[in-house]
């Protein structure tokens, strides 16, 4: 892991408060990016508050390098290093610049990190081919196409350099090589293999009151949007459908057990793109044992290959956007028509998905599981092996 000058990530945190222009970031960033603990309502958690936390979706970068300090086969001897990490705030960085700031801003300090990284002798070995960093917003806020101050975000992936470099953001754009998705955080952390294995056996035997629930806002300024199909549905099936309305007066969306509470109260979660593909809301649905039902490939399908198994069918259903908004796809008939054994496979299949999209506790070396950050590290090593390979090979061709 590079020593990077804290102008790259410990001091982009300092002024918390400007982070994000609608809201403070203070109390997130807590805990090494997991945010304040939350108590245990209802007793949904059988003890084990302190596992559980107000996690924002935007402090991977955080609890990724507090993991990567703590990570067992760490080295200080770059050239054992199977693979660099690049402890760099890329989202956070550009998070508190994406408003009201001209592009030369939001690019000066990906263009620092450049400079900087490529002076050292790691760089050269392999020209940042084996770098990799966190992106903890989208891709899509870090390939800004002009100069014009009006485009939205930077341009750090598409600067030379960079495209050498992998990123790990929580979206990607899946038209670069150099990008790939891994999990958005969630809320539950734990500290041993024990809690996920009693959390399991709590949702799996979870009786659930609804067939499918709904958790997020319209989005009045689209017109005809999925989701104005979706907010219709359960309006008007309240029977069958939960629906919790993610608007700017809500409190509940941002409360972790609310959420929860919600979610494992359903047997499918309905996951429809919102301002882009991907959404936090499907490691949350995951997370509670509610099988998610997803209307867009690009939702899932064709971003978190290193987490998700490849025969989606096995953990999700598919319904196509456009059948639904032109009529052709009845959300209700499809649900309803899946049969109780098809259900109950899925949902075991969502349940042992569980250690894959969380993230433990960066303070805790797990070494019972594999979690989020475990696999992307070990497919991260195995990406940058067959790299070096096809570099060894050109060599001796040439």
């Amino acid at each position: 892991m590079h020593n990077l000058p804290s102008r790259f990530n410990e001091d982009i945190i300092k002024n918390c408060s400007s982070l994000i222009k609608w809201f403070n970031m203070c109390k997130p960033i807590a805990n090494m990016g997991l945010g304040p603990q939350v108590s245990n309502h209802d007793g949904m958690i059988q003890n084990k508050s302190w596992s559980w936390y107000l996690t924002n979706q935007f402090t991977l970068e955080i609890i990724f390098h507090n993991k990567m300090k703590n990570y067992k086969c760490l080295t200080n001897n770059s050239s054992l290093a199977s693979a660099i990490f690049v402890p760099f705030y890329a989202g956070l960085e550009i998070g508190r610049h994406l408003w009201d700031f001209n592009t030369s801003v939001r690019d000066a300090a990906s263009l620092d990190l450049i400079k900087w990284l490529t002076s050292k002798p790691e760089w050269k070995y392999m020209y940042g081919r084996d770098h990799f960093f966190i992106g903890g917003r989208i891709s899509w806020d870090f390939r800004r196409q002009t100069d014009v101050d009006s485009d939205w975000g930077n341009k750090l992936l598409l600067l030379p350099e960079a495209k050498n470099m992998t990123m790990l953001s929580i979206e990607s754009s899946t038209i670069g090589e150099n990008e790939l998705a891994i999990p958005y955080p969630s809320y539950f952390h734990p500290t041993s293999k024990r809690e996920i294995l009693e959390w399991q056996e709590n949702i799996l035997s979870k009786k659930r009151q609804y067939l499918y629930s709904f958790l997020g806002a319209p989005r009045p300024r689209t017109l005809h949007t999925i989701r104005d199909e979706i907010i219709s549905l359960c309006l008007n099936s309240f029977e069958t459908c939960s629906f919790l309305n993610c608007n700017k007066a809500s409190v509940d969306c941002n409360e972790p057990f609310q959420v929860m509470k919600m979610l494992m109260n359903s047997i499918f979660c309905l996951q429809p793109a919102g301002d882009s593909y991907t959404r936090r809301s499907i490691f949350d649905s995951i997370l509670a044992g509610c099988i998610p039902v997803f209307f867009h490939p690009k939702s899932a399908y064709e971003q978190y290959l290193w987490h998700f198994p490849k025969d989606y069918r096995k953990y999700s259903v598919f319904i196509r956007e456009d059948m639904v908004r032109n009529g052709k796809a009845n959300i209700d008939k499809i649900l309803v028509e899946i049969s109780e054994n098809e259900v109950l496979a899925m949902r075991k299949e969502v349940s042992d998905l569980i250690p894959n999209v969380i993230y433990g506790d960066p303070r805790i070396r797990l070494d019972d599981f594999d979690d989020a950050f475990d696999i992307a590290v070990k497919r991260m090593i195995e990406r940058v092996d067959d790299v070096r390979k096809k570099m060894k090979a050109n060599e001796t061709n040439g």
